[in-house]
């Protein structure tokens, strides 16, 4: 196994051969299963937010906030799904967790809503002798698709495999990691089940996500301008206010929960009086189309200090901003004959 050959091919815009990817999903699964579902982290680490399958724009976030193994990097979910290079994105993250020169710990990697068998199903749809997968998600999502180059019956099998094997992946991703014992980092957001972190240790996260409970919650909630809690509008998870954050990170000693799950224009976001709360955004131009601009969160390894400082005298933590690349345009494949719409 050539990781670094792998990672070339993958940059390079091609995809693992369909033994490489099981190989890979394989080796990739016996470092996550060791991992707690809070995993925990030092500083200095870079938090980033959705990718959403934006693989040149993913670039373009190492070229922002420095490569792998130099910067140690928390992923807060939602990698596939949206944009158009949802493999391409799944696998290089994947490599570089496993890579030879870099220590596992370089890079944790947190399940999003969207490592789901369940807003990633397939479908076929041929274009021009090859075969395209689609992978086909809620109503309210953007469709994507990947291309690869295999033919007939055997080709279905293959691409049919690649896509069992990333999503049985899913299944071992933690759910959060924790800074130096005072940042909660989690894709969602809080559950009226889970009042202290030793809750979330105990979820069995080595299934499909489920459709409610905590661990549904995790992957599904969302801050709002309320104090306690509210039905979502999503059908899952649930709305909670500054009360719940507070409560929350009083309980558990915390300075700051990080999360992803929402788009915010201007990349970054803080919630509540006490800034206790922050949605990180990484995917610039979403979907395409939205205008965003990408951020992602560092913290050096004098996080206490530089964080007593962000609270008491409002300084901005270390926030690196950027655009969508060029090659974006040369992504956006054509929509007709798709039957999924926004």
């Amino acid at each position: 196994m050539d990781l670094d050959q792998w990672i070339s091919k993958v940059k390079d815009g091609q995809h693992l051969s369909e033994e490489e990817l099981q190989l890979l999903c394989e080796y990739v699964k016996e470092i996550l299963i060791e991992e707690s579902n809070v995993q925990p982290v030092n500083s200095p680490v870079t938090v980033c937010g959705d990718i959403h399958g934006q693989f040149h724009d993913l670039m373009k976030l190492f070229q922002t906030g420095g490569h792998v193994p130099d910067t140690n990097y928390i992923f807060m979910g939602d990698f596939v799904d949206r944009g158009y290079n949802s493999l391409e994105v799944f696998t290089i993250l994947l490599l570089l967790k496993l890579g030879k020169d870099v220590h596992p710990a370089n890079i944790t990697l947190l399940r999003g809503n969207h490592e789901s068998r369940q807003l990633t199903q397939m479908s076929f749809v041929p274009l021009g002798g090859t075969l395209s997968i689609v992978l086909r998600l809620s109503s309210q999502c953007m469709f994507f698709r990947y291309m690869v180059s295999m033919m007939s019956a055997k080709g279905s099998m293959a691409t049919l495999n690649a896509w069992r094997y990333c999503t049985d992946v899913f299944d071992y991703l933690t759910l959060s990691a924790i800074i130096d014992g005072t940042v909660l980092c989690v894709h969602g957001g809080l559950s009226p089940d889970v009042r202290t972190i030793d809750q979330i240790r105990l979820v069995d996260r080595n299934c499909e996500i489920p459709h409610e409970g905590p661990f549904c919650d995790l992957m599904w909630s969302d801050p709002e301008d309320i104090e306690t809690w509210a039905v979502s509008p999503r059908g899952a998870g649930w709305l909670f206010g500054s009360r719940v954050t507070t409560e929350f990170n009083h309980i558990n000693k915390l300075n700051l929960v990080c999360r992803a799950h929402q788009l915010v224009q201007e990349g970054l976001k803080y919630m509540f009086q006490d800034k206790g709360l922050v949605t990180v955004w990484s995917a610039p131009n979403y979907c395409y189309r939205c205008g965003n601009v990408a951020s992602i969160l560092s913290f050096d390894e004098n996080m206490v200090s530089h964080l007593f400082k962000s609270f008491l005298l409002n300084i901005e933590r270390d926030v690196k901003y950027f655009n969508e690349t060029e090659e974006n345009n040369q992504m956006r494949g054509p929509r007709t004959g798709v039957p999924y719409f926004l």
